[in-house]
């Protein structure tokens, strides 16, 4: 009876399938779907539906308005043949998240794509620039808009829009949008459709503004979302983030961009590199650029890099050396800990702590860390040689 039972579960990392729909033939087009990253905070830790077959979960989206389509399809349900099992209830879990007014039914879906000629962006125009598609062959138009929950029609929107942090960030949680210290930035990707000019979504991202005492406030970026298409033509493979956590991929594009911004500042000039990280650069970063002294330490030994000729033994050791020295900070935290601890166990005590922080096995860790960084720092500079 087991054996057949587990014949009813399906990973719902696959059997939810997304679209965001541009084209009525994108519909029966499987290149256009994806799929989510995470699913437990709606199916559990295990991200596992049971009592289905070939469960098929669609959540398609028109592009720009993000008018919905919800449809649940299966090859078989478990009460076909045990009368005594329940299946779970994946509709209920999904009506969860989506705002009412999504469609059932794919002819209704059609004709709200119909009017997709009628979506304007929200909020107002920030920037307009053009990316290559090599693939396409052409340049791809995008604008990027700032908008607040004032804005008609920005917040039924934005209930349609939000609900993709729930299937690509870990811990994401919906926005109150009544707190007006939010800030939204949306950017549209124009295309054609039978002559009209159409706008897609294709980048959402949403900054807090923090109170600083006494009468300041202090931006800073929540959530990030990229679609995957349009990320490839930006160059990155960059999808939904939070940047509380920040996924590995948004942690290149940031990178990449705080690195070819810095090569603009003088205190980061080839000259100053070899001088050693200065509190000039931490200064002109956070004053021009508003970068942290943190990320500013960062841009500094990707640039020195750039700078050392790895081939040479005492310039490598001298660069590797002096990125080992800020990565060695928890260890130097552990090695206080321990002489407070020297005061105040008994050697039993003292000697399990010891145990736990091997010197050799901290050596090793901090040689890992090293080429790990080492690696992250190599790709960014490749990248910035290709743009």
């Amino acid at each position: 009876m087991e054996k057949k039972l587990a014949e009813y579960k399906c990973d719902t990392n696959e059997a939810v399938c997304l679209k965001l729909v541009r084209f009525p033939e994108d519909l029966g087009d499987e290149s256009t779907t994806f799929h989510p990253e995470y699913s437990h905070q709606l199916f559990g830790d295990d991200e596992v539906a049971f009592g289905y077959k070939g469960l098929q979960i669609q959540l398609y989206y028109s592009a720009g308005n993000l008018s919905s389509l919800f449809k649940v399809k299966y090859t078989a349900r478990v009460t076909d043949t045990f009368d005594c099992v329940e299946p779970d209830d994946v509709e209920g879990k999904i009506r969860e998240i989506i705002p009412a007014g999504f469609c059932c039914n794919t002819d209704d879906f059609i004709s709200l794509l119909e009017k997709e000629a009628n979506f304007k962006p929200f909020g107002s125009l920030l920037h307009t620039y053009k990316v290559h598609n090599v693939e396409a062959g052409e340049d791809l138009t995008y604008q990027i808009h700032k908008v607040d929950t004032s804005c008609p029609g920005f917040r039924e929107y934005h209930e349609r829009l939000q609900t993709f942090l729930m299937w690509f960030i870990e811990t994401a949680s919906f926005i109150d949008v009544d707190d007006d210290r939010w800030d939204f930035f949306l950017v549209f990707e124009k295309y054609n459709k039978d002559g009209e000019t159409l706008y897609a979504t294709v980048g959402y991202m949403t900054v807090y503004n923090y109170y600083v005492y006494p009468d300041k406030t202090r931006p800073r970026v929540s959530a990030f979302i990229y679609s995957g298409e349009s990320a490839r033509a930006h160059g990155c493979q960059l999808t939904i983030t939070s940047t509380e956590d920040p996924s590995e991929n948004y942690v290149k594009l940031r990178d990449f961009v705080l690195v070819k911004l810095c090569l603009t500042l003088p205190s980061f000039s080839s000259e100053k590199l070899s001088q050693g990280f200065s509190e000039e650069m931490v200064s002109e970063a956070r004053e021009k650029l508003k970068i942290n002294k943190k990320h500013a330490r960062r841009v500094y030994e990707i640039l020195r890099l750039r700078n050392t000729d790895m081939s040479d033994e005492e310039k490598a050791k001298e660069f590797r050396l002096e990125v080992k020295k800020r990565l060695y900070g928890p260890y130097r935290k552990n090695q206080r800990e321990l002489t407070k601890m020297q005061k105040c166990l008994r050697p039993e005590e003292l000697a399990s702590h010891i145990s736990q922080m091997d010197t050799r096995l901290q050596h090793e860790e901090l040689e890992k860390s090293y080429q790990d960084v080492l690696a992250e720092y190599r790709r960014v500079l490749e990248r910035l040689a290709q743009a």
